[in-house]
């Protein structure tokens, strides 16, 4: 890799870029150009000098991770992998956010290869980027030997103004520094422009002095300098004990005649007759749109083989590591490709239905039995791991200059919890599980969009589900939490209904691969249903199930119910039926209901059976659905109150007593 490029060349480099970004905005007729222009130099000796990764086989384990935080800048992450090799042909960058093509506004993991993670929502990407380099350091712990360095990446990040304001990137980069991620390398572009002028409007802050105070090692440089970056780099991949922050002094539109240094070129095109002049400035044949000079194709030919190379020299590495170490070898490809053990139910605990428990403490003790079952399920809390049962108690934590545990430590940081989890999910090697209050929910929340749109497998643990918190009061009771995880596409949310319903749960969010899974446990006991009486607790798999019925055939009346309503539901159900034949369902979790084939759908929820009643601990959004016009809800469409639970319960009507009312008033209709 020791390939040397002139500053001529990586100028050339440079504007080629800047070329392909403003040709690709002005096309499009929308878009950033002003952010790509202005980091090209940056970027051109990043990718032609340092970054490490292999365009022929994009998820190669060993990669170093290359993450756009500044998403709205994608031309700039478009135009390098295309000129790298990667497989986006020219004819995709003419096609710049437009439909069905490879480059959409801002860049998508899983759509366009060589993107690392979805990003455009500021701050985003840094939380991820600590992510991918916690996960490199656990990896490296547990799989690295003197002999087979297996694991030895690094992450960098393109980080602007924006991203800098956002209160996520300060609570995933203080972690950072925390944990010392040493090569975690952030560049910080600083232009000082944002969409609304200046930074002056709203931002002073002494970012060096921040992230000092993070403990990072803080470079300054002219971005636009070839020398000053390479060394930057150079400087960065040396530290040992800290992440790295390159504050690169840059000009927006770098080029641009007119425009640079404007809030004009952050998110418009430049105009065709800037485009022009800009092209002229950087020597750039200005009618030739989307250029890519021989030389250029040339320098990236090569460094693509030298990549190759390393690739090559990577998987030599491995397989002589599967002969000498068997066992890790194999552990290793079973994380890395998200396997299960088979038969894992069998590791499940075993509730006594003579005992009540609270779902999280059940909860808990199906984490110590997975835990000792799936070496890479790891996971941890935002300072609430008591409350929310959820350390492994067989395993040490991740702390600085130890990297092999299991349990994390978020602190008070649901937002960066959240992306962190994204990021290690990215980089493959781990299943994930973070910790918090269900109210808090709201924190992490944007995250946890994303975890969705990109079909992350990562599981949130939310206790504390409902206005049962008690005297903590509304400012910890959720109530539109429930039905704001459920209306996100792709998000899979499970309420179980007792202990044995919790077992259950964790292994469906286990096995379901395709997306991100909420958890939803109460603080307070519960009775245990007897599965020797009631059916088996695996109906959790199938959204919902027929608990109880006091006849046979259609129901007069049905009562549907999640988490811990149905104990209430069922108590109900029973002293009505003498009165009439009516059915208990249990409902915990409308997303994998849904994936049912019609045909056990309308076997747990007849069209004939009309008189629907919904019981849950949270707004009544959503229900319809499944009630209908003629159904009713006991659910909570007001916020909570402090008081003990049992108080607040029966002051809000969730009894048994008045479960059978509501029943017997909607049998009188």
């Amino acid at each position: 890799m020791a390939t040397m490029y002139s500053n001529d060349d990586l100028r050339l480099i440079a504007n080629t870029i800047r070329g392909l970004a403003m040709d690709g905005v002005q096309k499009a007729k929308s878009g950033h150009p002003g952010m790509p222009m202005g980091m090209a130099d940056v970027a051109s000796v990043l990718f032609m000098k340092h970054l490490v990764h292999c365009p022929t086989q994009p998820d190669w384990a060993n990669r170093d991770r290359f993450v756009l935080s500044a998403g709205h800048g994608s031309m700039l992450l478009y135009s390098l992998l295309h000129l790298t090799g990667y497989d986006l042909p020219l004819s995709e960058l003419q096609q710049f956010r437009q439909w069905n093509s490879k480059t959409p506004g801002h860049p998508e993991a899983g759509h366009t290869a060589g993107v690392e993670t979805t990003t455009g929502p500021l701050g985003q990407g840094c939380g991820n980027a600590v992510g991918m380099a916690l996960a490199e350091q656990m990896l490296a712990a547990r799989f690295n030997t003197p002999a087979y360095p297996l694991v030895d990446h690094r992450t960098w990040v393109i980080a602007g103004d924006g991203d800098m304001m956002e209160g996520l990137s300060h609570e995933a980069f203080s972690l950072a520094g925390h944990l010392g991620l040493n090569k975690l390398v952030v560049f910080y572009d600083s232009n000082r422009i944002t969409i609304e002028g200046s930074t002056d409007l709203a931002y002073h802050d002494q970012v060096k002095r921040r992230f000092q105070g993070y403990r990072w090692n803080v470079l300054e440089i002219d971005g636009h300098d070839y020398d000053q970056i390479d060394k930057a780099i150079r400087r960065a991949m040396h530290e040992k004990q800290r992440p790295t922050i390159i504050i690169c002094t840059t000009h927006i539109a770098h080029g641009s005649p007119n425009k640079h240094d404007t809030s004009e070129a952050h998110g418009a095109p430049l105009g065709d007759d800037e485009v022009k002049a800009s092209k002229r400035n950087l020597g750039l044949p200005e009618n030739d749109l989307f250029h890519v000079p021989p030389r250029v194709r040339d320098l990236f030919g090569t460094r693509l083989k030298a990549l190759q190379r390393k690739a090559v020299a990577w998987d030599r590495l491995f397989s002589r590591y599967a002969t000498d170490h068997a066992d890790q070898a194999a552990q290793w490809q079973a994380a890395m490709d998200n396997r299960l053990p088979e038969n894992l139910e069998s590791v499940l605990p075993v509730f006594d239905p003579a005992k009540s428990m609270a779902t999280r403490s059940a909860s808990g003790k199906v984490i110590q039995a997975l835990a000792d079952a799936i070496p890479s399920f790891v996971g941890g809390s935002a300072d609430l791991a008591p409350s929310t049962m959820t350390m492994m108690d067989k395993y040490p934590s991740v702390k600085p200059g130890s990297f092999a545990g299991r349990n994390l430590h978020f602190g008070v940081r649901e937002h960066a919890m959240g992306a962190i989890m994204n990021g290690m999910a990215l980089h493959k090697g781990f299943r994930v599980f973070g910790a918090t209050f269900f109210v808090f929910a709201d924190y992490c929340r944007p995250a946890v969009r994303l975890a969705a749109i990109m079909k992350l497998p990562v599981i949130y643990v939310f206790t504390h589900d409902s206005f049962y918190v008690g005297e903590d009061g509304p400012t910890h009771e959720p109530v539109e939490q429930l039905a704001s995880l459920r209306c996100i596409p792709g998000m899979t949310v499970i309420r179980p209904a007792d202990p044995t319903e919790t077992a259950a749960a964790w292994i469906a969010a286990l096995k379901h691969r395709e997306g991100p899974t909420a958890l939803l446990f109460t603080r307070q006991n519960l009775n245990v249903l007897d599965r020797s009486v009631y059916p088996p607790a695996s109906n959790v798999e199938r959204g919902a199930y027929t608990l109880w019925q006091s006849g046979t055939g259609t129901p007069d009346v049905m009562i549907l119910a999640s988490g811990s309503e149905v104990e209430i539901s069922l108590q109900a159900a029973k002293e009505l039926a003498a009165e009439c034949n009516v059915r208990v369902v249990s409902m915990p979790s409308w997303e994998l209901f849904e994936r049912q084939p019609e045909s056990y759908r309308a076997e747990v929820l007849p069209t004939a059976c009309r008189r629907r009643l919904a019981v849950e601990a949270g707004c009544s959004m959503g229900w319809a659905r499944y009630i209908g016009t003629e159904g009713r809800t006991l659910c909570m469409d007001h916020f909570g109150a402090s008081a003990p639970y049992k108080v607040l319960a029966e002051q809000f009507g969730y009894t048994a007593a008045n479960v059978a009312a509501i029943v017997r008033d909607m049998r009188k209709l």
